[in-house]
């Protein structure tokens, strides 16, 4: 199935969290050496979305998402350095644009740093060439990233962070995340691993959880929840990272209450932050 448009739910409550995530990971791995670093993106959609008009403006979910945080005053510093991040694709006061999770890396990193892209949708990989064009860091291409990403470990670089965000369209996507997980640590086991998940009301989250927290590496899950569980539809999302930076536990441990008020809907809301492994 190709019908999932993400751009539909661009700067929404799960994008925010998924981009403070990464944000706080990029700026870590940059500043930690002084050396080339790989992005890889496994679902990588097509890179920017334009908040004006099109798919984004139909839905217009990024209003309860990236649009709280916009004139938010006194947000923790985790949280302004997001959202800093956005505003540098946003010249003026007014929020038209938002990066997805290939744009915030391009931002980030600097020339001797490369991006490797994979998108499946014909239409978004279209937008994402476009979206690269010109920029010799950045390879796209059309594969399915569950499919390719073992053949691209370990990097020539040596280190990397991997982000995965599949749509979830299928039941099967589920475990499939976590067979591409294991399956790339084993390859690659200093790398960095960021998957994002929807919470829904299914048995699959539960048994990817169940089943991603009972290996032996280093773990960190944060979850956000913006509306009841009973609401019969997506209710939040989390994060399950692999080899995290030192700091991420602490630097969401004062961001996921803020997200929490400003982004809730008013219900019976939650958030949780867990580890394991060894550090």
């Amino acid at each position: 199935m190709l019908s999932y448009r993400h751009a539909y739910h661009a700067g929404n409550h799960a994008d925010v969290l998924k981009h403070l995530a990464e944000v706080l990971i990029l700026d870590y791995l940059r500043k930690k050496a002084d050396k080339p670093l790989r992005y890889i993106d496994t679902h990588a959609g097509p890179g920017l979305y334009d908040l004006a008009e099109g798919y984004a403006r139909q839905n217009s979910e990024f209003e309860s998402g990236i649009s709280r945080l916009w004139q938010a005053p006194d947000l923790p510093e985790p949280l302004s350095r997001y959202v800093n991040t956005v505003r540098s694709f946003n010249p003026g006061s007014e929020l038209t644009r938002y990066p997805g999770s290939p744009a915030i890396a391009r931002a980030m990193l600097g020339a001797k740093h490369k991006l490797q892209l994979f998108e499946l949708h014909p239409a978004d990989f279209e937008q994402l060439q476009k979206w690269g064009r010109g920029d010799r860091r950045v390879s796209a291409e059309k594969l399915d990233g569950f499919q390719r990403l073992p053949k691209s470990l370990p990097p020539h670089e040596r280190r990397a962070l991997v982000v995965i965000d599949p749509p979830y369209e299928l039941k099967q996507d589920y475990q499939a995340a976590v067979a591409a997980l294991e399956s790339a640590v084993r390859q690659f086991a200093s790398g960095v691993y960021l998957l994002w998940y929807p919470l829904l009301q299914r048995d699959e989250v539960g048994r990817m959880l169940k089943r991603l927290r009972g290996r032996d590496w280093h773990w960190l899950n944060a979850e956000l929840c913006v509306g009841a569980a009973s609401s019969g539809g997506m209710y939040g999302s989390g994060v399950f990272v692999i080899n995290p930076p030192w700091h991420l536990m602490d630097e969401l441990r004062v961001s996921l209450p803020v997200l929490q008020r400003l982004l809730g809907d008013g219900s019976e809301q939650d958030f949780s932050l867990t580890g394991g492994g060894e550090g």
